[in-house]
Parts: C-alpha cells; sequence; structure tokens
C-alpha cells in the first residue's frame, strides 16, 4: 500500500471542475437576470411613451386622458403607476413591469418603472430632448 501524495489527492480535479461549473451557473443566471431587467424596462417605456401619446390626444379631444392613457397602457403589457395631467394640455404617465426571473412567472425579480410625458412643447424647452424617467 502507498500512503503518498498523491493517495491524499485523488478525485480533486472532480471539486474543481464542479467549482468552474458552477460559477459559469450563476454568471448564466446573471446574466439572464440582466437581460430579462432591460427588456421589462423597454417594454415598460414603451407602454409608458403610448400611454402619455394617449392620454393626451384623450385630453386635446375632449376625453378622459388618465382612463385613456391607463388602457393604453394596459394593452401593451404594463400596469399604470400613475398618472398626472399638467398644465397647457400635458400628460405625464409612468408604468411598471413585473421583471420575470430565469422560471418564468414563478421566479419573478422585481418591477421595470418608465415614465414619460406628452402633449405641446413649453416655449423655451429643447424639442429634440424628450423628457423620460
Amino acid at each position: 500500500m502507498r500512503s503518498g501524495r498523491g493517495e491524499r489527492e485523488r478525485g480533486a480535479g472532480t471539486v474543481l471542475v464542479l467549482g468552474v461549473v458552477a460559477v459559469i451557473l450563476v454568471l448564466a443566471l446573471g446574466i439572464g437576470a440582466l437581460g430579462a431587467a432591460q427588456n421589462a424596462r423597454g417594454a415598460a417605456q414603451a407602454a409608458a411613451d403610448l400611454g402619455a401619446l394617449a392620454g393626451a390626444t384623450a385630453l386635446r379631444d375632449g376625453f378622459d386622458p388618465c382612463g385613456t392613457a391607463g388602457a393604453a397602457v394596459r394593452r401593451n403589457g404594463a400596469e399604470t403607476a400613475s398618472c398626472d395631467v399638467l398644465g397647457g394640455g400635458v400628460v405625464r404617465v409612468a408604468a411598471t413591469r413585473a421583471v420575470a426571473g430565469p422560471g418564468g412567472d414563478l421566479g419573478r425579480l422585481g418591477q421595470a418603472r418608465a415614465t414619460a410625458r406628452a402633449g405641446p412643447r413649453v416655449d423655451g424647452a429643447d424639442p429634440s430632448a424628450p423628457e423620460r424617467g
């Protein structure tokens, strides 16, 4: 029987490979979660933009701006967080959307939030710089 150094290190390569695989899996899950968060943020921004436009149009035409904005936000897969009618025919809408985790709807990571405003341009404002939140 040998009781040298080689016997004590048997299986060390297996443990090392398992550790490397675990690190790679954690990194992949992290990158997937970041991608899901970016996707939800983009969807929330699109819903907020469309809701603000719908609300400003409804306000201009004499209809309920926040009801119209909320319906547009819901049709685009988000929830209305707030709707404010500002002076001068401007409507500001905030929308949220759930960030689905790796397990789909089972593993929710939180909420993505976005805001948008629409309406006539205020004098002195830069038309090429839209307000986003």
